[in-house]
């Protein structure tokens, strides 16, 4: 199932990734020279072998507020990120922590805060992103780009940051649907918002690579470039997680994109067992609770069949 595959790829990419951060370009293939060498999951940098960082963790608080709600309550998300970020987990992206612990209403935060610093276009909310682009794929485009902007701006008053998180939706959905996500890059670029539009047809063109990035890989635009570019460049799941990793730099984040993107396409059939054995997601803030493959799978279904009553 391709709904399965898009969070628990991304999740898998997340954990592999994490013990790369801010590496050089290479590391991972240095490592592990090919496909199936085995002992991947290796951990390091403070990362248990399998455990996946604020990138999943966040992405389960949108999933399971989804649930629980049976739609959009951007409120309840914010009070779990922030009950979330209050817990101190081992990972947080300095803006999202800002905006969280800032003690700003829900629904003004993220604006303060990009009004006061000018600086919001990071990865930090396509990162987490792969829970309500499942939940929201079968209520078609608008619905979806909707609401991955509206989730976005929770955290991320940079538009950019939301128009990157709405194109993610978007390819996921395709994907989905059975569509190739990369052939509609085009289309999906026509959603997006005219002043922002031209940079993300940069990074999403075919011919584009990540060492034209203008930005380290941490910042919404090449995040998502690379993990097009990864998927387009491999023809299978670990390959385009192996070569996002390769890049260097916000590995995690980039992987865990990546690996969503390439689960959505390959499904989770494709994800290596010897990766998904290990995986685990701690959740800080909620007593001691420790998702695995078999919660996140579940997770997955839910919601993926999940009747969407309240609509962005």
């Amino acid at each position: 199932m391709t709904a399965i595959g898009t969070i628990l790829g991304s999740a898998v990419g997340d954990a592999l990734g994490a013990p790369f951060e801010f590496g050089p370009e290479g590391a991972f293939t240095a490592r592990f020279p090919a496909p199936g060498y085995g002992g991947e999951m290796c951990g390091g940098g403070g990362w248990d072998p399998g455990e996946a960082t604020d990138d999943t963790q966040m992405a389960v608080l949108v999933g399971e507020s989804l649930l629980e709600h049976g739609g959009l309550e951007l409120p309840d998300i914010f009070r779990r990120f922030q009950q979330w970020a209050a817990s101190e987990p081992k990972d947080m992206g300095l803006q999202t922590e800002a905006v969280l612990t800032s003690g700003d209403p829900w629904d003004l935060a993220a604006a303060i805060h990009y009004q006061e610093s000018q600086r919001a276009a990071g990865n930090g909310s396509l990162m987490r992103a792969a829970t309500s682009a499942v939940c929201f794929a079968p209520h078609g485009r608008d619905a979806t780009v909707a609401a991955a902007r509206r989730i976005a701006a929770l955290t991320h008053g940079d538009r950019a940051a939301w128009e990157g998180t709405a194109l993610f939706h978007e390819l996921v959905r395709v994907a989905l649907q059975g569509g190739d996500p990369l052939t509609a890059i085009p289309e999906a670029l026509d959603a997006v918002h005219p002043d922002h539009r031209a940079r993300y047809t940069t990074v999403l063109a075919p011919d584009w690579h990540p060492d034209q990035a203008t930005e380290f890989n941490g910042a919404v635009w090449p995040c998502l470039g690379s993990a097009a570019w990864a998927l387009r460049t491999t023809d299978s799941y670990e390959d385009a997680v192996r070569a996002a990793i390769d890049l260097g730099g916000d590995t995690d984040t980039v992987a865990a994109v990546t690996g969503g993107l390439a689960g959505a396409v390959y499904g989770a059939s494709a994800i290596p067992g010897r990766w998904t054995e290990l995986l685990h997601v701690p959740l800080p803030g909620s007593g001691g609770r420790v998702l695995r493959t078999a919660e996140l799978t579940d997770l997955a279904r839910r919601l993926a069949n999940q009747p969407q009553d309240t609509m962005p």
